[in-house]
């Protein structure tokens, strides 16, 4: 049996690296006004913040039509050999995976017996980090049970911290009102989130100034794997001066097995604006 992946674009997958490990990115939508864009493909990463800071327009996103799904699992299954673990962006914050299950129903039983729909309960490159893993345990010819076993380790014991620059395109989102937007934005306020268990994004800390929300984030990490060698992507959105002064940091203080960095594309930068940092961190003894 041969393993696909498949996954969405909020992974924030490069094209490249979808290539190299053979996975299917899905896209899903931005929209300023009428004009619409699918993530990653008609849109790219430079595009979209252009846009974002000269249209006048703020930017909305979409979810894929089932037949998007539908289209990609007609096409990979095909070959009777495959067998597609489709893993998506948190249920909680799209309806992505709900449409990639409608599109399961569109096979025939012999088709949607070899698609396996999996809410990640995660986001960006928390989720990327997982399909990749993933794509290289199917090549070395693991079984569909093993892959998904290999699911459940990392995303139990994936970490993802982040903090925004600005409150402005959180309030625009409908994410915090607009008093708490104004307020934090006065007082330089940097709210740490994360992703929970849940597939929610949760509040960890308010802290002021992103010099100490990023010594902050470090503690978190710090706490959480406690001196185990910890494989590490830093993401951000139009701030990799930042990054790489963030990745230097936790290349200081933590025994890192990787650091590599990603950036965060139109999807979720309609949500966190430029200037976000973000770390996904998990153990790299859950990769071995």
């Amino acid at each position: 049996m041969k393993i696909k992946i498949v996954t969405d674009s909020t992974s924030d997958l490069s094209k490249e690296i979808a290539a190299q490990y053979g996975i299917e990115v899905v896209p899903l939508k931005v929209m300023f006004g009428e004009q619409t864009y699918l993530d990653g493909v008609d849109i790219d990463i430079e595009t979209f913040y252009h846009k974002l800071a000269n249209s006048g327009v703020f930017p909305t996103t979409s979810q894929p039509a089932p037949f998007e799904f539908e289209e990609v699992y007609r096409r990979l299954l095909a070959d009777e050999e495959v067998h597609i673990i489709s893993l998506h962006v948190s249920a909680k914050l799209s309806g992505t995976a709900q449409a990639a299950e409608i599109a399961k129903t569109m096979l025939s039983d012999d088709q949607a017996s070899r698609v396996t729909v999996v809410d990640s309960k995660s986001v960006v490159y928390a989720l990327g980090r997982i399909a990749i893993e993933l794509a290289k345990k199917a090549a070395v010819g693991a079984t569909v049970e093993q892959c998904l076993e290999l699911f459940k380790t990392l995303r139990a014991s994936v970490r993802l911290y982040f903090v925004v620059d600005t409150l402005e395109f959180l309030q625009r989102g409908g994410r915090i009102g607009k008093a708490s937007a104004f307020i934090g934005s006065l007082l330089n306020i940097k709210p740490i989130l994360t992703v929970d268990g849940e597939g929610l994004v949760a509040p960890v800390e308010r802290v002021r100034g992103q010099k100490n929300a990023l010594k902050k984030i470090r503690d978190l990490f710090a706490a959480d794997f406690d001196g185990q060698a910890v494989d590490v992507t830093v993401l951000h959105s139009k701030a990799l001066e930042s990054a790489q002064q963030l990745a230097a940091d936790i290349n200081s203080e933590f025994q890192t097995s990787s650091v590599e960095y990603a950036s965060i594309g139109p999807v979720i930068g309609t949500h966190v604006g430029p200037g976000a940092l973000a770390v996904v961190m998990f153990p790299a003894s859950a990769v071995q």
